[in-house]
């Protein structure tokens, strides 16, 4: 008569084990996450073209400290405007994290630009590199603040918009790279 109930036992016990072990940690909800923009201005540019100029030896050498202050970033994308001075930057990142740039229209509504990236990326970061006369507007639109103006000589902001679920956005300003002038 011990038999039956000591098999009754074991085999009531490796069923909770069984159970127990399939029991898992909820993953982590992606709608939790913040949705990070991480927007430069691109980096100092050359003088070879008045239209469509490249980035100077300072501007590549700021655009190689934005990849490595990057390294440790999981990019879900990166964008920049349709100019060289924009993709040479936002390069040297998108290229450690095995994305290509993808090109924005820098001319077009920040509002409707803001509006299309929240609605393509949910959760993540991405990267958006813009121009001195766009990328307070784009950060505005991205977090529903108001975004200091950037003067012409400033190349080291980095505008660190969070876009969360449950709460208003939050804006962060930090500097990268050699200090310039302001």
């Amino acid at each position: 008569m011990r038999l039956p109930h000591l098999l009754r036992f074991f085999a009531l016990s490796l069923m909770l084990s069984l159970v127990a072990a399939c029991v898992t940690t909820p993953p982590r909800d992606a709608a939790s996450a913040p949705l990070t923009f991480i927007v430069v201005r691109h980096a100092e540019k050359a003088t070879d073209d008045k239209e469509n100029p490249s980035l100077s030896t300072e501007g590549l050498a700021r655009a190689e400290a934005l990849a490595q202050r990057l390294r440790g970033v999981p990019l879900a994308a990166a964008f920049a405007t349709e100019f060289r001075r924009t993709q040479q930057t936002a390069q040297p990142a998108a290229t450690a994290h095995g994305l290509v740039v993808e090109a924005y229209y820098a001319r077009g509504p920040a509002a409707d630009i803001a509006a299309q990236w929240k609605q393509k990326h949910r959760a993540g970061t991405v990267l958006v590199v813009g121009h001195s006369n766009t990328v307070p507007d784009l950060v505005a639109a991205l977090c529903g603040c108001v975004a200091a103006p950037m003067d012409e000589t400033e190349y080291d902001r980095v505008s660190i918009v969070r876009v969360h679920a449950d709460r208003p956005a939050t804006l962060e300003v930090q500097r990268y790279g050699a200090p310039t002038a302001r």
